[in-house]
């Protein structure tokens, strides 16, 4: 395997090369966010001597266990550590010539992930399409949205967007070294899943962000995705911090508690902890679709979309929403997100498939709450402001687990880095003919938005029409992928309370 020296602004980094892609693994891009630098925002690197080996992952970032999400989704084998903030680079060629830049930001809801998961491997992107293609590391759970400031000061104001501080830093250093690895920092797209995409949707509202990126494209997530108040993050900090036996202003203990000791003491408070970033009036200072709609990232292209069938993912982790009744569904439903519409509950009634069971009707309720209504508000808010958006849904289906999951949460990741072959895919997407065309049209579609801002071409069976506040189209990839006109029009009518 072929060795590759390049030289970055803080030292010398030996990669290597595979199959005609030139790979670099586990670069730092900020300082180790441990001992007294554990819950401070990311500081620069410090330069080093000699060239340092980057020809495997660096550790992950501390998280819990998941054996579903972490074999369903590609299972990661670096060692978590506080010591976790790396990055990972793909490029076709490092010959001066500057090509787009992918930036991937993975999702696994702010408490696990990684971008070194085979299933964000960059090579096809590199190889297919010319582009460097970059996955990060950023601190999660505890470690990076944790709110310390109201007990710990000044200093901690900043502690409950820590992940999202973390990916500035990182984008910052691929502004300033991305041109050594063959890429543009003026052409860089960012892109994210699941709590990804609501990174995305918070990194369009960053005035500290604004020019390190050019596009963005949201997969199911958005800025309102996972996001918390003050007072609700608050509330989780302060029983996290009890259970911990860290008190107000504590900070040798809060420096001293072993980290394993801290995210074991956080998980077993229950599923009811929810980590996100924090509207705290410091790092993020409004809403973010309320920024977007005030011109935060006017001129910014968007590509974004959701799958068919979002929340039926969730029933793996939580099998009892497939055991509830009807009122039973409806009680939950109504406690997780809060009163639904009675010209939603007709909708949802009048527009079921009758031989489908009573939890695959109702769960299209979380699916809109949660997921596709981030995704219009942030659509429109954009398209407002005169900048090209996108919009698609993904509506294969995967035939596993006896086809209850349908085309479910994080379904099109492997489409989308045309990663089909990876271990552990097929068990989740199943091997339905159609998924290679399906690939084919979402990886090449994802390059074209990253060349120019425009996800058409030869790829695609017809236009994909932009979004507009006047017309709503969406794409729709499946067995026979077409557009639709404002197909979530009537869902949307009926959760503002009128029937359409």
């Amino acid at each position: 395997m072929e060795r590759t020296v390049v030289e970055t602004r803080c030292g010398r980094l030996r990669g290597e090369t595979s199959e005609g892609v030139f790979v670099w693994k586990g670069i730092p891009y900020a300082k180790a966010p441990v001992g007294e630098r554990r819950f401070l925002p990311p500081e620069p690197l410090e330069a080093w001597d000699g060239v340092r080996e980057a020809t495997s992952f660096g550790p992950v970032v501390m998280q819990p266990s998941d054996p579903i999400f972490s074999g369903l989704l590609g299972r990661m084998s670096e060692p978590p550590s506080e010591d976790g903030l790396y990055l990972n680079i793909w490029s076709p060629a490092v010959d001066g010539k500057k090509r787009p830049v992918l930036f991937w930001i993975h999702g696994g809801a702010f408490l696990f992930g990684s971008g070194s998961s085979p299933w964000y491997d960059g090579a096809a992107f590199a190889k297919h399409g010319d582009v460097v293609v970059v996955t990060i590391n950023y601190r999660m759970n505890v470690f990076g949205f944790l709110h310390l400031g109201d007990w710990f000061g000044e200093a901690y104001a900043q502690a409950g967007n820590l992940g999202i501080l973390d990916q500035v830093a990182a984008l910052r250093w691929v502004k300033e070294n991305i041109e050594a690895f063959g890429g543009d920092p003026d052409n860089v797209t960012i892109f994210g899943e699941s709590a990804g995409a609501a990174s995305v949707g918070v990194l369009l509202s960053l005035p500290e962000a604004k020019g390190l990126f050019h596009r963005a494209i949201l997969q199911s997530g958005s800025g309102s995705l996972l996001l918390r108040s003050p007072e609700t993050a608050m509330a989780m900090t302060e029983r996290i911090l009890e259970r911990a036996g860290i008190r107000p202003g504590d900070r040798d203990r809060l420096l001293s508690i072993p980290a394993e000791e801290l995210l074991r003491t956080a998980l077993s408070l229950g599923p009811g902890i929810m980590y996100g970033p924090v509207v705290d009036g410091r790092v993020l200072r409004r809403h973010p679709i309320e920024a977007l709609r005030d011109g935060a990232a006017s001129g910014i292209p968007l590509l974004i979309g959701v799958t068919k069938d979002e929340y039926h993912l969730f029933t793996l982790t939580d099998p009892s929403w497939t055991k509830l009744g009807e009122n039973e569904l409806l009680d939950r439903i109504n406690r997780e997100v809060g009163p639904v519409p009675e010209a939603a509950i007709r909708y949802y009634k009048e527009t079921a498939d009758s031989s489908a069971p009573a939890w695959q009707k109702w769960l299209r309720i979380m699916t809109y709450r949660v997921f596709v209504e981030g995704m219009l508000r942030t659509a429109d808010a954009q398209a407002a402001q005169g900048a090209e958006v996108y919009m698609y849904r993904f509506d294969y289906e995967t035939p596993v687990f006896g086809g209850q999951l349908k085309a479910c949460h994080a379904l099109e990741l492997p489409f989308v880095f045309h990663n089909l072959h990876q271990p552990g895919v097929a068990n989740f997407v199943g091997a339905r003919p159609e998924r290679e065309v399906i690939a084919d049209q979402m990886h090449y579609a994802w390059l074209a938005f990253a060349r120019n801002g425009n996800p058409n071409g030869a790829h695609l069976p017809e236009e994909w029409l932009a979004y507009t506040n006047e017309r709503k189209p969406v794409f729709v990839f499946s067995a026979a992928s077409h557009v639709e006109d404002d197909p979530f029009s009537r869902e949307r009518e009926a959760w503002q309370g009128r029937m359409g």
